[in-house]
């Protein structure tokens, strides 16, 4: 897995990239009560605000890791938003995107590199 400094993961599953938010950044938000998902073909550049979470503390933005099309979104996640908070890096993820460079993940930090980041 690839990690961002917005504390999101990604995880190349064939030709797609699955992005959901780090165990640390869950235990951050506390409580998710809402997920807000984008819609499938969706074209999205870096930086992009494309998901809503609200927790108990507060209300937070997922953006866009990557360029790419949102091919896929976790819908269990709109039923039972505790899913993030219960398995963040699992069953929590939020969307799936298909992109065409994989090279662009090696922006990215490695599982060292983030843990050295949050401390």
């Amino acid at each position: 897995m690839k990690y961002t400094k917005e504390h999101e993961w990604l995880r190349v599953e064939g030709d797609l990239v699955v992005i959901g938010i780090t165990e640390h950044a869950a235990t951050q938000l506390g409580d998710v009560v809402f997920v807000e998902l984008p819609e499938i073909e969706t074209m999205v550049s870096t930086g992009d605000e494309i998901v809503v979470i609200e927790s108990v503390k507060a209300a937070s933005d997922i953006l866009a890791p990557l360029d790419g099309e949102i091919v896929q979104v976790n819908a269990k996640l709109v039923d039972n938003p505790a899913l993030v908070n219960e398995d963040p890096t699992g069953a929590g993820w939020f969307f799936k995107m298909a992109i065409d460079d994989l090279g662009a993940l090696d922006d990215y930090m490695d599982e060292d590199e983030y843990a050295d980041f949050i401390g």
